[in-house]
């Protein structure tokens, strides 16, 4: 926990565009646990992307106007914080190559990335948060997604938060640490190698037996649930967050009502 947060920090909360259009559900869950975990949040209404799919295409004039809006919603909190590893490691890892020898943008930057977070990494390395009185009775596996793991560190911290939930074990995965196969634009431009990593990713997730896949990035998620509910599969997808809020009694990921 960093002892220089404030008693009770206001948190920005960057929703993602994958949530805000795909999984609301994944919002509201950050929402009430950021709150449990001590924090008063906002959502402020200027957001929109961060610039990552822009950025990962070589547009660099339209990823520093995407940065620049970003920059400056956020500079009043104490953290800002987003339920996706990518987005957060585009912030926080990247964003300092849009404005080098910008003296006034760069000092900006710096700023609002320093203070930047993936939320399960900001829960328990900040805040120090684990849940109580949550129960999920089910046996899960867990991906670690590419961005989270490699960029952010996020490995242990939603391991050490899951332990805390009543009902819930969880089993190892083979290859927890590779690729999906989403890669954001990476799946459009080559679909048929994205198809062949996420088909290998789909049947290592079902030889575990777990009867749900955790994970903390909606991009990796959405394609992993998709790739399953095409193998007819019954795993259920989950962000971890709707678990950590006992949020998870509504239709898993890429799942219609009655599969709940």
């Amino acid at each position: 926990m960093t002892d220089a947060r404030p008693a009770r920090p206001m948190v920005g909360f960057f929703v993602t565009c994958i949530v805000d259009a795909m999984r609301p559900n994944i919002g509201f869950a950050s929402l009430k646990v950021l709150e449990a975990a001590g924090c008063d949040v906002e959502v402020p209404a200027a957001q929109t992307c961060c610039g990552q799919p822009a950025f990962n295409s070589g547009d660099d004039a339209a990823t520093k106007a995407l940065a620049k809006q970003v920059i400056a919603a956020f500079e009043p909190y104490d953290y800002i914080v987003v339920p996706s590893g990518s987005c957060a490691s585009m912030i926080r890892s990247h964003y300092g190559e849009l404005f080098v020898g910008d003296a006034e943008w760069e000092a900006r930057q710096r700023a609002v990335s320093d203070k930047t977070w993936e939320i399960l990494s900001f829960l328990t390395d900040v805040m120090g948060y684990l849940p109580e009185g949550v129960r999920y009775d089910g046996v899960a596996t867990y991906h670690d997604s590419c961005s989270g793991l490699r960029d952010l560190g996020v490995h242990d911290q939603p391991r050490k938060m899951l332990a805390a939930v009543e009902g819930l074990s969880l089993t190892p995965l083979e290859g927890h640490n590779e690729c999906c196969g989403f890669g954001g634009t990476f799946c459009v431009k080559y679909s048929d190698l994205s198809n062949a990593i996420v088909t290998d990713k789909s049947e290592k997730v079902e030889a575990t037996g777990a009867d749900m896949l955790l994970g903390g990035d909606m991009g990796c998620l959405m394609n992993m649930a998709g790739k399953l509910n095409r193998r007819g599969a019954e795993v259920k997808v989950y962000h971890t967050i709707e678990v950590l809020a006992g949020m998870a009694d509504v239709p898993a990921i890429c799942k219609p009502e009655k599969m709940r």
